[in-house]
Protein backbone atom coordinates (compact mmCIF):
# COMPACT_ATOMS: atom_id res chain seq x y z
CA UNK A 1 0.00 0.00 0.00
CA UNK A 2 1.33 3.54 -0.73
CA UNK A 3 0.60 6.38 0.93
CA UNK A 4 -1.18 9.18 -1.33
CA UNK A 5 0.28 12.46 0.60
CA UNK A 6 3.63 11.39 1.82
CA UNK A 7 3.82 14.79 3.30
CA UNK A 8 1.01 14.83 5.01
CA UNK A 9 0.84 15.47 9.34
CA UNK A 10 -2.29 13.16 10.88
CA UNK A 11 -3.42 14.74 13.66
CA UNK A 12 -5.73 12.28 15.86
CA UNK A 13 -8.24 13.56 18.10
CA UNK A 14 -11.07 11.56 18.72
CA UNK A 15 -11.14 9.56 21.86
CA UNK A 16 -9.62 7.49 23.45
CA UNK A 17 -7.04 9.75 21.86
CA UNK A 18 -3.45 7.85 23.01
CA UNK A 19 -5.33 4.10 21.49
CA UNK A 20 -6.72 5.68 18.29
CA UNK A 21 -3.22 7.48 17.59
CA UNK A 22 -1.72 4.22 18.18
CA UNK A 23 -3.49 2.76 15.14
CA UNK A 24 -3.57 5.25 13.31
CA UNK A 25 0.07 5.40 13.27
CA UNK A 26 0.50 2.00 12.82
CA UNK A 27 -2.12 1.73 9.28
CA UNK A 28 0.27 5.03 8.44
CA UNK A 29 3.51 3.47 8.95
CA UNK A 30 1.80 0.29 6.90
CA UNK A 31 1.35 2.77 3.97
CA UNK A 32 4.73 4.57 4.39
CA UNK A 33 4.49 7.05 6.40
CA UNK A 34 6.89 8.26 9.03
CA UNK A 35 5.79 7.47 12.51
CA UNK A 36 6.30 11.03 13.30
CA UNK A 37 4.03 12.35 10.90
CA UNK A 38 1.23 10.86 13.05
CA UNK A 39 0.76 12.50 16.31
CA UNK A 40 -2.34 12.32 18.62
CA UNK A 41 -3.78 15.89 20.87
CA UNK A 42 -2.84 13.70 24.01
CA UNK A 43 -2.42 16.13 26.78
CA UNK A 44 -2.04 19.27 25.26
CA UNK A 45 -5.65 20.80 26.68
CA UNK A 46 -5.05 19.02 30.11
CA UNK A 47 -1.23 20.69 30.36
CA UNK A 48 -3.06 24.41 29.51
CA UNK A 49 -5.70 23.95 32.27
CA UNK A 50 -2.58 22.90 34.67
CA UNK A 51 -0.60 25.81 34.18
CA UNK A 52 -3.65 28.38 34.19
CA UNK A 53 -4.37 26.52 37.51
CA UNK A 54 -1.03 27.06 38.63
CA UNK A 55 -0.97 30.50 37.57
CA UNK A 56 -3.95 31.75 38.95
CA UNK A 57 -2.96 30.13 42.55
CA UNK A 58 0.46 31.90 42.34
CA UNK A 59 -0.61 35.40 40.77
CA UNK A 60 1.26 34.88 37.55
CA UNK A 61 0.53 35.09 33.80
CA UNK A 62 0.25 31.29 32.78
CA UNK A 63 2.56 32.60 29.78
CA UNK A 64 5.41 32.46 32.37
CA UNK A 65 4.23 29.28 34.19
CA UNK A 66 6.00 25.77 32.45
CA UNK A 67 4.58 22.26 33.71
CA UNK A 68 3.43 19.37 32.05
CA UNK A 69 0.96 17.06 32.24
CA UNK A 70 2.22 13.48 30.49
CA UNK A 71 1.05 10.01 30.06
CA UNK A 72 -2.45 8.81 29.29
CA UNK A 73 -5.00 11.54 28.60
CA UNK A 74 -7.41 10.54 30.82
CA UNK A 75 -7.60 9.66 34.69
CA UNK A 76 -4.38 8.20 35.33
CA UNK A 77 -2.19 11.03 33.37
CA UNK A 78 0.59 12.49 35.31
CA UNK A 79 1.20 15.90 36.41
CA UNK A 80 4.84 16.83 37.07
CA UNK A 81 5.34 19.11 39.96
CA UNK A 82 8.58 17.99 40.40
CA UNK A 83 9.76 19.75 37.11
CA UNK A 84 7.20 22.66 37.22
CA UNK A 85 8.95 26.20 36.83
CA UNK A 86 7.87 30.00 37.53
CA UNK A 87 9.87 32.59 35.54
CA UNK A 88 12.69 30.02 35.23
CA UNK A 89 12.59 29.10 39.45
CA UNK A 90 11.74 26.19 40.12
CA UNK A 91 8.78 26.14 41.82
CA UNK A 92 9.19 25.54 45.13
CA UNK A 93 11.30 28.41 45.05
CA UNK A 94 9.33 30.25 43.62
CA UNK A 95 6.38 29.95 46.12
CA UNK A 96 8.91 30.07 49.31
CA UNK A 97 9.89 33.62 47.43
CA UNK A 98 6.30 34.78 47.24
CA UNK A 99 5.48 32.93 50.42
CA UNK A 100 2.83 31.08 48.66
CA UNK A 101 0.55 27.84 49.81
CA UNK A 102 1.70 24.92 48.13
CA UNK A 103 1.32 22.54 50.29
CA UNK A 104 -0.37 18.86 49.75
CA UNK A 105 -4.06 19.61 49.84
CA UNK A 106 -3.04 23.10 47.25
CA UNK A 107 -1.56 20.43 45.01
CA UNK A 108 -4.06 17.90 45.57
CA UNK A 109 -6.83 20.07 44.77
CA UNK A 110 -5.16 21.36 41.67
CA UNK A 111 -4.14 18.20 40.55
CA UNK A 112 -8.34 16.99 40.89
CA UNK A 113 -9.38 19.89 38.74
CA UNK A 114 -6.84 19.47 36.22
CA UNK A 115 -8.11 15.76 35.94
CA UNK A 116 -12.00 16.47 36.51
CA UNK A 117 -11.85 19.34 33.78
CA UNK A 118 -13.36 16.94 31.62
CA UNK A 119 -16.33 15.87 33.62
CA UNK A 120 -17.14 19.63 35.22
CA UNK A 121 -17.58 20.99 31.73
CA UNK A 122 -19.51 17.71 30.54
CA UNK A 123 -21.87 18.58 33.91
CA UNK A 124 -22.30 22.31 32.62
CA UNK A 125 -22.34 22.40 28.86
CA UNK A 126 -22.65 19.00 27.60
CA UNK A 127 -19.27 18.26 25.75
CA UNK A 128 -15.97 20.09 25.79
CA UNK A 129 -15.75 21.38 22.24
CA UNK A 130 -14.30 24.56 23.01
CA UNK A 131 -11.47 23.97 24.67
CA UNK A 132 -10.87 20.76 22.59
CA UNK A 133 -10.80 22.88 19.95
CA UNK A 134 -8.99 25.70 20.62
CA UNK A 135 -5.80 23.09 21.70
CA UNK A 136 -6.37 21.33 18.71
CA UNK A 137 -6.15 24.88 16.51
CA UNK A 138 -2.91 25.93 18.61
CA UNK A 139 -1.37 22.37 17.04
CA UNK A 140 -2.58 23.35 13.83
CA UNK A 141 -0.56 26.27 13.80
CA UNK A 142 2.08 24.73 15.21
CA UNK A 143 2.47 22.65 12.62
CA UNK A 144 1.51 25.04 9.23
CA UNK A 145 4.32 27.62 10.60
CA UNK A 146 6.78 24.91 11.53
CA UNK A 147 6.86 27.12 15.11
CA UNK A 148 8.95 23.93 16.44
CA UNK A 149 7.03 24.10 19.60
CA UNK A 150 7.44 22.09 22.78
CA UNK A 151 3.81 20.40 23.34
CA UNK A 152 2.64 17.61 25.18
CA UNK A 153 1.62 15.48 21.90
CA UNK A 154 0.93 11.48 22.00
CA UNK A 155 3.65 9.83 19.46
CA UNK A 156 5.10 6.42 18.71
CA UNK A 157 7.50 5.53 21.69
CA UNK A 158 9.61 1.95 21.66
CA UNK A 159 9.51 1.84 25.17
CA UNK A 160 8.04 4.26 28.38
CA UNK A 161 8.89 3.66 31.79
CA UNK A 162 9.35 -0.35 31.22
CA UNK A 163 6.07 -0.42 28.97
CA UNK A 164 7.18 -1.36 25.17
CA UNK A 165 5.67 -0.13 22.19
CA UNK A 166 3.08 2.12 23.74
CA UNK A 167 1.75 6.02 22.66
CA UNK A 168 1.33 8.66 25.01
CA UNK A 169 1.90 11.98 25.83
CA UNK A 170 5.75 13.53 26.62
CA UNK A 171 6.99 16.64 25.66
CA UNK A 172 7.88 16.57 22.01
CA UNK A 173 9.09 19.01 19.65
CA UNK A 174 6.60 19.58 16.86
CA UNK A 175 6.82 21.23 13.61
CA UNK A 176 5.98 21.41 10.16
CA UNK A 177 6.74 17.89 10.05
CA UNK A 178 4.99 16.65 13.04
CA UNK A 179 6.83 15.50 15.57
CA UNK A 180 11.11 16.22 15.48
CA UNK A 181 11.96 15.26 18.78
CA UNK A 182 10.58 13.52 22.11
CA UNK A 183 12.47 15.11 25.12
CA UNK A 184 13.13 12.20 28.39
CA UNK A 185 12.39 13.93 31.59
CA UNK A 186 14.12 13.77 35.00
CA UNK A 187 11.14 12.68 37.12
CA UNK A 188 10.43 11.87 40.78
CA UNK A 189 10.53 8.35 41.66
CA UNK A 190 7.03 8.83 42.53
CA UNK A 191 6.03 10.44 39.22
CA UNK A 192 7.65 7.89 36.85
CA UNK A 193 6.14 4.97 39.05
CA UNK A 194 2.73 7.00 38.22
CA UNK A 195 4.01 7.07 34.43
CA UNK A 196 4.61 3.81 34.16
CA UNK A 197 0.95 2.69 35.71
CA UNK A 198 -0.62 5.10 32.93
CA UNK A 199 1.46 3.64 30.30
CA UNK A 200 0.07 0.45 31.49
CA UNK A 201 -3.22 1.11 31.65
CA UNK A 202 -2.95 2.35 27.37
CA UNK A 203 -0.79 -0.89 27.11
CA UNK A 204 -3.99 -3.10 28.60
CA UNK A 205 -6.29 -1.47 26.28
CA UNK A 206 -4.16 -1.92 23.47
CA UNK A 207 -3.77 -5.63 24.64
CA UNK A 208 -7.68 -6.08 24.66
CA UNK A 209 -8.12 -5.08 21.28
CA UNK A 210 -5.21 -7.70 19.84
CA UNK A 211 -2.47 -5.30 19.74
CA UNK A 212 1.04 -7.14 20.23
CA UNK A 213 3.44 -5.06 22.45
CA UNK A 214 6.36 -6.78 20.13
Amino acid sequence: MLVWAPDAVLLVATNPVDVMTHFASRFAAAGGLPAGRVLGSGTTLDTARFRSLLGSHCGVDPHHVHAHVIGEHGDSEVLTWSLATIGGMPLDEFARLRAIDLSDSVRKDIDLKVRSAAYTIITGKVATYYGNGSALARVVDVILHDQRAVMTVGAPSATVAGIRNIILSLPRLVGGQGVLETFPLPLSREETARLSDSARVIRQALDELGDSPL
